[in-house]
């Protein structure tokens, strides 16, 4: 049994990552500010669970979030906090840098301080993306070498947020691994993404918004087989290495939307429309939209054994069916804390 401090547990890929970790029979505490993201509701199945603790805090908060790092005294720290919509970030920068940037800083002082106090001896996992490599081409594959060269306000912010764990790691020794994924996708995913944003829209009947051409690329991963590369790295990752973490499955925006609409058809046919594929609409692209993300998975594969168990189709279709099976869900989280009217819902 390990003791593993989540930061942004309440989120979409820290919820999953949570239930994966107490089916290990860990202990876990959720340390979460619970923006319009983060929902009590993803971890309502384990409110009763001995080894399940919550606590409302903010990453900024040095104080609050030293005394849950002294109290709790964990044997890892993951790090899902974030600001994490592109969009978002383009409309304003300011939640990004203070989250993504200042907000992991103070992780890593807490960290330090820690050591400084001899309390514990634990290891930090931060979660980035791919988006701080830019934008690929049709060929080629971001690797753990590949340079940084982000393109959007909330890239940049991780990308600086991923100097920041390299430094504390070299110059005062912190234990750190840093993974780079792809695209997720799966349950809890707040419906801003494109994935679920096309789901509830569909059902709801509403115009299904697609930037541009919808050529644009994406490396799609489902999000349980992120939460396993998160957990295999966590316990056997080379100290201070970056893992890149990908699903393999590289689709175009229009190709996902299409997918989706092919299942709905199937399993949740609308009464008024022929395909819900009616209900697409090219809209004006965003502003340095990047065309392409490709993961090279090879070193979490040669090192640690790790690959995806889901292919795209099998894990759409799951996906699909999660959020059918969770419409008060939905309902809740459109409805509680953001007006999403502005993307149609």
């Amino acid at each position: 049994m390990y003791k593993i401090l989540v930061t942004g547990g309440s989120g979409f890929i820290g919820s999953n990552f949570i239930y994966y970790c107490l089916n290990k029979n860990n202990k876990v505490l959720n340390f979460d500010k619970l923006t319009y993201a983060g929902n009590l509701n993803n971890l309502k199945k384990e409110e009763s669970n001995k080894n399940y603790h919550f606590i409302q805090g903010d990453i900024c908060n040095k104080n609050k979030l030293t005394q849950s790092i002294e109290k709790f005294k964990p044997d890892f720290i993951v790090n899902f906090a974030a600001e994490t919509h592109v969009d978002r970030s383009i409309e304003n920068s300011s939640s990004f840098i203070k989250t993504n940037i200042l907000g992991t800083s103070v992780l890593l002082d807490c960290c330090l301080e820690n050591i400084d106090k001899n309390i514990n001896d634990f290891k930090l996992l931060h979660i980035s993306t791919d988006e701080v490599y830019g934008s690929l081409d049709r060929q080629g594959s971001f690797t753990e070498e590949s340079p940084y060269n982000p393109s959007s306000p909330y890239s940049a912010s991780k990308a600086s947020s991923d100097h920041l764990v390299n430094a504390w790691h070299r110059t005062y020794g912190i234990k750190t691994n840093i993974i780079n994924c792809s695209n997720n996708y799966g349950p809890f995913q707040f419906p801003e993404k494109l994935i679920p944003l096309v789901i509830i829209s569909a059902i709801r009947e509403n115009s299904l918004p697609v930037y541009g051409t919808g050529k644009n690329i994406r490396d799609w991963l489902y999000v349980e087989d992120h939460c396993r590369a998160i957990y295999n790295v966590l316990l056997n990752g080379k100290i201070g290495d970056t893992y890149n973490v990908g699903g393999g499955e590289e689709k175009t925006n229009l190709e996902v939307v299409n997918n989706i609409c092919d299942i709905l058809d199937d399993i949740y046919p609308s009464g008024n429309l022929k395909s819900y594929k009616k209900l697409i609409k090219f809209v004006e692209d965003r502003p340095g939209h990047d065309f392409r993300y490709a993961i090279d998975y090879s070193k979490l594969k040669n090192e640690l054994s790790w690959q995806p168990k889901e292919s795209f189709n099998s894990g759409l279709k799951k996906t699909v069916d999660w959020y059918l099976q969770n419409l008060d869900w939905i309902k809740i989280i459109t409805n509680d804390k953001y007006n999403l009217s502005r993307l149609g819902l």
